[in-house]
């Protein structure tokens, strides 16, 4: 599924626009952005937790050289599904 069939999906399930529905997972979007990049967690509860995580810099390797590089320390996204959600896609099949 990709950004605009879950917008439809959204729209259709909760009877709204399309441009409602886009307009809403945007601002989802955004809002997780912004509250990641000021270092907070989000958690909604049955489907999980948005985080970041640093990893500390390290040498990697290129592949077609084989030489070595040096890779900065970053700061990442990290999603972590809730209990919820792992039971409801266990029970998919």
């Amino acid at each position: 599924m990709n950004k605009s069939q879950l917008i439809e999906a959204i729209a259709s399930k909760a009877d709204i626009s399309k441009a409602k529905a886009g307009d809403a997972v945007d601002a989802f979007i955004t809002t997780i952005g912004a509250a990641l990049k000021k270092g907070d967690s989000v958690t909604l509860i049955g489907f999980g937790s948005f985080t970041t995580v640093k990893r500390a810099a390290r040498v990697g390797r290129n592949p077609k050289t084989g030489k070595e590089i040096k890779i900065a320390a970053t700061t990442t996204p990290k999603f972590k599904a809730g209990k919820a959600l792992k039971e409801a896609v266990a029970k998919k099949k």
